[in-house]
C-alpha cells in the first residue's frame, strides 16, 4: 500500500488538531488500465479493482475510520462497500467527491495532446465539461463543512484520481507543475492530520 502522510498546519479554533482525514482512490476500473480519461462515466470495477479494494480494506483496519464519505459513482461505492463490510463503519454518498467533469476528453487516451493543454489550464473549462478550479471549489467547500462537523472524527474520503489531487493541495502547498503531475494510484490510501 501506498501511504503518504502530509502534516497540515490549521488553525487550533478549526480543531485540526484532532482530527485525521484519510483520502483515497478507488480500485481500477477498465477504463484505468486502458489509459482512458474517466470523469463522469459510471463505470465497474475490474476484478484488479476488486482486489484493490480488499486489500485497501485490510489497511483501513488500522486507521479508527468513524465515518466514510463517497463520491457517488459506482467504481468510489464499490470501493466504500467493499471497507464498510469489513470495517462496520457506514458510508454516505457525497455529491461533491464526484470526478471532474472531463467533458469532450470523457473516454479519450490520458496522453491526447489537446487533453493535457487544458489540465495545464487550471480556470479553462474542459468543453462541455468544468474547470479544475470549480472541482476545487466544491471539494475545498466540503472539506470546510467535514473540518466543523466531524472535527473529532477520523474520516475516510473515497474518490477518484482528480478529486485525490484536490485535497491534496487543499492540505499542503503545490506548485502548478506539482499539481499537473501528481497521481495517487488506484486502491491507495494517504493520511491528512494535524499533531
Amino acid at each position: 500500500m501506498l501511504s503518504v502522510e502530509i502534516k497540515a498546519v490549521r488553525h487550533k479554533e478549526w480543531g485540526w488538531e484532532k482530527m485525521k482525514i484519510y483520502a483515497a482512490r478507488h480500485g481500477q476500473t477498465e477504463w484505468n488500465a486502458l489509459h482512458k480519461v474517466c470523469g463522469r462515466t459510471d463505470i465497474n470495477l475490474t476484478q484488479e479493482g476488486y482486489r484493490q479494494a480488499e486489500i485497501l480494506a485490510d489497511s483501513v483496519l488500522e486507521c479508527g475510520i468513524q465515518r466514510i464519505y463517497s463520491s457517488p459513482l459506482r467504481r468510489a461505492m464499490e470501493t466504500s462497500r467493499v471497507i464498510s463490510e469489513r470495517t462496520g463503519v457506514p458510508y454516505y454518498a457525497e455529491d461533491r467527491l464526484i470526478e471532474q467533469d472531463y467533458g469532450i476528453f470523457e473516454g479519450i487516451n490520458r496522453k491526447n495532446e489537446d487533453f493535457l493543454n487544458v489540465k495545464k489550464n487550471f480556470a479553462f473549462r474542459y468543453p462541455g465539461g468544468e474547470s479544475m478550479m470549480q472541482t476545487a471549489c466544491r471539494v475545498y467547500n466540503l472539506l470546510d463543512e467535514i473540518r466543523k462537523r466531524d472535527k473529532d472524527k477520523t474520516v475516510l474520503l473515497v474518490s477518484h484520481g482528480g478529486i485525490c489531487r484536490v485535497i491534496r493541495s487543499y492540505f499542503t502547498d503545490m506548485t502548478n507543475d506539482e499539481y499537473y503531475h501528481y497521481t495517487q494510484k488506484n486502491g491507495t490510501l494517504e493520511l491528512y492530520r494535524c499533531d
